[in-house]
């Protein structure tokens, strides 16, 4: 019998396995953490190493650790991270690689490997007032409380045109996240990044750099610059307990897409890709694909405008699908076990994110709860300090 399972061993799970751990709510003996990754964190470093990303949106006292300072003092006792550079700009937003070595400490130091079981979770029921968590591998753990930490980053989304390009030239278009992306230097050129947020503003600006004057940009909208994916005010009681007050949850999730900068981007961003094109390393068109057609080793995008875009590689830079996470396996739990749910799919949880007895949820699942914040690492630390305050 173990006391707690975290299904999702990413930024989410993980946050929220280092709070029980370091406040001494459990031991990493009675802990699991599951994940269809073969290692913690894989699937967001993969990601983040795929765009070359260098330094996170989030300020330096967002991470994984309890403690709000412990990646600062990370830095300093490392003695190989300089706070010129591995710090950017007024809120401290650390480099990617000191936020993923402070990761790995956090790994090493609490010894998650040992909890952590590589396999996709079937099904999770109640079974004698527990939980019964059963795997593929078919593995079967019985736990006292489960934490739900799954996100979205497996439903790539694919605009119409894009499916349909896939089918008939599946070695012209990837979306970036494909986990069977090949490697840039392997792909045909020209490039056409398609997407205007954060992720293919650090696509386009990776890809400028290694093959200047052959990518080429693609957006619906002029940009965003926004320093974060939505108000700071939300990070504290200003906008959360207004949030929480409202009872309709069909006017939660208004307030959750209107409080969201979808699609934003850093000014420092903005300045870099600028650069980028007065240098004429990289081309930027505003518009929406309306067709294509394939020619040889090309393919021509036509756009509503009467345009028309010609590459050799499509990357999409397009985020994800926003339904349910996890549904294969999770809509037939939630049937079984009469989980209350919003219009919208999402959990209906209480104030300490639990959906049942001993069942809690983290990250995206608890969005109706925490705002609009809950997907990021800063939600991640919300939801970990409620759930490890129980």
């Amino acid at each position: 019998m173990l006391q707690w399972i975290i299904i999702g061993g990413g930024i989410q799970g993980l946050t929220v396995a280092t709070f029980l751990l370091k406040k001494n709510k459990t031991t990493i003996n009675q802990l699991r953490i599951i994940d269809p990754n073969p290692k913690p964190l894989e699937n967001w470093k993969r990601c983040t190493s795929t765009i070359s990303m260098p330094y996170l949106r989030s300020p330096s006292v967002h991470h994984l650790d309890n403690e709000p300072f412990s990646l600062q003092a990370f830095s300093k006792k490392e003695h190989k991270y300089q706070p010129n550079t591995d710090f950017y700009g007024k809120y401290k937003r650390p480099s990617l690689h000191m936020f993923n070595d402070h990761c790995d400490h956090l790994i090493d130091d609490l010894d998650i490997q040992q909890a952590y079981v590589h396999s996709n979770v079937s099904n999770v029921e109640k079974s004698n007032g527990y939980w019964k968590v059963y795997l593929q591998n078919g593995k079967v753990f019985q736990t006292e409380k489960v934490v739900i930490a799954i996100g979205i980053s497996d439903q790539l989304h694919l605009p119409e045109w894009a499916s349909r390009l896939k089918e008939e030239s599946s070695k012209s278009l990837y979306h970036v996240f494909d986990k069977e992306l090949p490697p840039f230097e392997k792909m045909g050129r020209p490039f056409v990044v398609v997407g205007g947020g954060i992720t293919a503003t650090h696509l386009a600006i990776k890809l400028a750099t290694l093959f200047p004057g052959e990518v080429t940009m693609l957006k619906r909208h002029p940009f965003r610059v926004h320093d974060f994916d939505s108000n700071p005010e939300w990070l504290g009681p200003k906008m959360r307990q207004p949030f929480i007050k409202i009872k309709d949850y069909e006017n939660r999730r208004k307030a959750i897409k209107s409080a969201r900068h979808k699609g934003s981007i850093p000014s420092e961003l903005r300045n870099r890709i600028s650069h980028l094109v007065r240098t004429k390393k990289l081309t930027i068109k505003d518009g929406n694909v309306n067709d294509f057609l394939i020619q040889h080793n090309d393919v021509q995008l036509l756009l509503e405008n009467g345009e028309t875009i010609i590459g050799s590689s499509i990357l999409l830079a397009t985020g994800f699908e926003q339904g349910l996470p996890g549904k294969e396996w999770l809509e037939p739990v939630i049937k079984q076990e009469k989980l209350p749910c919003a219009k919208c799919g999402y959990p209906i949880v209480n104030n300490m994110l639990e959906w049942a007895p001993n069942l809690y949820v983290s990250g995206a699942l608890a969005e109706l709860e925490v705002g609009p914040i809950a997907r990021n690492i800063s939600g991640a630390r919300v939801a970990a300090n409620i759930i490890s305050s129980i």
